[in-house]
């Protein structure tokens, strides 16, 4: 395998990697390849990275690839399921990306000590991003950026968030669609709100006019919904 190419990353991992502040030392959970450690050492983002991984195989390829670039002595690698590799204060930065809003949750939530004592998160949830922006706002974070980026077919979403007690009112859409999605792109943030048009319409087709109980509920909070997105397109439009 050519380990070269690890220096160019992905649009998803660069996006990643660029909200990394320089200086930070950097936790990578679920590194994969470990192709943003080696990015963030390469070009002098971080002085130290740790790269964590549940699994041998992924690990042992990061293992490759940090001795490939000559960064064994910055990078440690850890196996072990989540932040539970990690000490309070060790890292300022951590980094969670390709796995669901659940797991990223479920993970924050049982390292309490560890996120409390950090600078910045920065999560990219595959799925169930609605549900983690709500675990963040409802458990001592802020939501300093969301971010869309473009890979091929899909948008991806980019948290940022840092560990800070303020008490705000949220309207629940912006759980759904991202508390900054006006600091994106307009054409790409048109695009990833009229993807969840299509969705949420698709689903209002599916349930049927003729329902009761559950179902009346289900349709009721899907119309709320869809008059939302439609309310935060037209707002994308001006």
């Amino acid at each position: 395998m050519n380990w070269e190419l690890s220096k160019k990353l992905t649009a998803r991992l660069q996006k990643i990697a660029a909200q990394v502040t320089i200086g930070h030392r950097v936790a990578d959970i679920g590194t994969d390849h470990g192709y943003i450690p080696v990015y963030l050492l390469k070009n002098k983002i971080s002085p130290f990275v740790i790269a964590g991984d549940i699994n041998e195989r992924p690990l042992k390829c990061a293992e490759d690839n940090i001795a490939f670039n000559n960064l064994s002595h910055c990078i440690e690698t850890r196996l072990g399921n989540g932040l539970s590799i990690l000490k309070p204060k060790e890292v300022d930065t951590i980094i969670i990306a390709g796995m669901g809003g659940l797991l990223i949750s479920e993970l924050l939530n049982s390292s309490k000590e560890i996120v409390q004592n950090l600078d910045t998160l920065i999560l990219q949830p595959m799925q169930a991003q609605s549900e983690l922006r709500e675990y963040l706002v409802g458990n001592g974070f802020i939501i300093e950026k969301d971010i869309l980026v473009r890979e091929g077919r899909h948008i991806y979403e980019i948290i940022v968030a840092k560990p800070e007690e303020r008490i705000k009112a949220i309207d629940p859409i912006y759980y759904e669609v991202g508390l900054y999605i006006y600091n994106n792109p307009r054409p790409l943030a048109m695009e990833f709100i009229d993807r969840k048009i299509k969705t949420t319409r698709e689903i209002i087709r599916n349930i049927g006019e003729n329902v009761s109980g559950p179902s009346a509920e289900k349709l009721k909070e899907m119309k709320k919904k869809l008059k939302k997105l439609e309310e935060v397109y037209l707002c994308l439009q001006r």
